[in-house]
């Protein structure tokens, strides 16, 4: 149990994503299990897929309107219209939870977290940076600069001084059951390896149509396989009509869902992934020692999923292509890459014994005890 001088209350600030939303809820659980007693609260974009996460988990949570940290000048007056209205609501919002006792807030990073921490420091409320990405962005920079505890779960240059932890990761997104017990809540059949396909919350357009391209054009590769497709909330070609049909015309023995609900029993069943290399899904990847073909987002200019992966290439666990957008170009490379996957069993094995060296993905207990103690 925490002592009195420590938190009653947790605030957790960001949202847009899953990615954000995601291992606040990690550390809200294990602060959970250090203090039952501890106030949980999240701040999230105003959106309906930040709403749905936290409804699933039943956390309390507000939403701002909240504008990216962007140099254009049309994006410099978006932000300076919304700053003020999100600043005052998440002032109000701790001001509230200090009225009943201590509160802390923990900025998740991105534009969301940024007017909460600056509310916080007039609130005197003591704000914990949580860096997830391998390069800071510019809200997160910001942020650190009125953080009391700065922590990084990704390797970062050594200049910022942030305390380094490993990867955060919800309860969740990670297997409590042996590969067999997984494959059958999942619906599959245990004697069949599962190949996972994900784009992580929000899909991926062009792993889909990878897909899509390999299931018309070499449906073969895919014998004695069973594949699980999250796509996401997509839309037009490469969304779950697209890809269902396509599976179902070439044969192949495959669920395509939305979105998958536990995670945990998805990776705990899946033999191969093929991801995206988010921080969450990198950390997802980590903490279930599960093998996989990286895609990293190509459309972020500091490329920084390419080396959110870092710690898993060096360990052997993953292989990591570039995606070309086009699936046609995508079939030659990330396509190939996949067929030597599916076909090697030998490499798996030796990708998964080397994701089982790395520590446990321990992120989420480590800042749950900076924040109200060890218990």
């Amino acid at each position: 149990m925490a002592d009195s001088q420590q938190a009653r209350t947790i605030i957790f600030a960001g949202g847009g994503s899953g990615g954000h939303i995601h291992p606040g809820v990690a550390i809200a659980e294990q602060a959970r299990l250090i203090d039952s007693s501890i106030g949980i609260r999240f701040i999230v974009k105003d959106q309906a897929l930040d709403k749905a996460i936290l409804d699933a988990g039943g956390w309390e949570h507000s939403g701002i309107d909240a504008a990216p940290f962007v140099k254009s000048p049309k994006g410099l007056i978006r932000l300076a219209r919304r700053w003020g209205t999100c600043f005052r609501m998440a002032r109000t919002i701790i001001r509230e939870h200090h009225a009943e006792g201590d509160v802390r807030v923990v900025a998740m990073g991105g534009y969301v977290a940024a007017p909460v921490a600056q509310a916080a420091k007039a609130e005197k409320a003591p704000v914990t940076l949580v860096n997830l990405d391998a390069v800071p962005g510019m809200a997160n920079r910001w942020i650190a600069k009125r953080a009391t505890t700065c922590m990084t779960a990704a390797a970062i240059p050594t200049k910022f001084g942030w305390a380094p932890i490993t990867p955060i990761v919800r309860q969740a997104a990670v297997a409590d059951a042996d590969q067999m017990e997984c494959k059958r809540r999942m619906g599959v059949d245990p004697l069949r390896p599962m190949l996972l396909i994900t784009g992580a919350s929000q899909g991926a357009r062009s792993i889909n149509l990878l897909l899509m391209a390999m299931a018309e054009q070499m449906p073969e590769v895919f014998q004695g396989w069973t594949i699980v497709h999250q796509v996401g909330p997509s839309s037009g070609d490469g969304g779950e009509p697209d890809v269902a049909g396509a599976y179902r015309l070439a044969g192949i023995d495959a669920r395509v869902i939305e979105t998958i609900d536990r995670m945990g029993d998805a990776w705990g069943a899946c033999d191969l992934a093929v991801s995206r290399s988010g921080a969450g899904s990198v950390g997802e990847i980590w903490a279930n020692a599960v093998p996989a073909l990286l895609m990293p987002f190509p459309y972020h200019r500091d490329q920084h999923q390419r080396l959110n992966a870092a710690p898993l290439i060096d360990c052997g666990g993953v292989a990591m292509v570039e995606d070309r957008i086009d699936p046609a170009r995508n079939l030659q490379e990330a396509g190939a890459e996949l067929i030597g996957l599916l076909c090697d069993q030998d490499r798996r094995d030796a990708m998964r014994a080397g994701l089982r060296s790395l520590p446990p993905a321990a992120g989420a207990r480590a800042v749950a005890e900076s924040l109200v103690g060890s218990g």
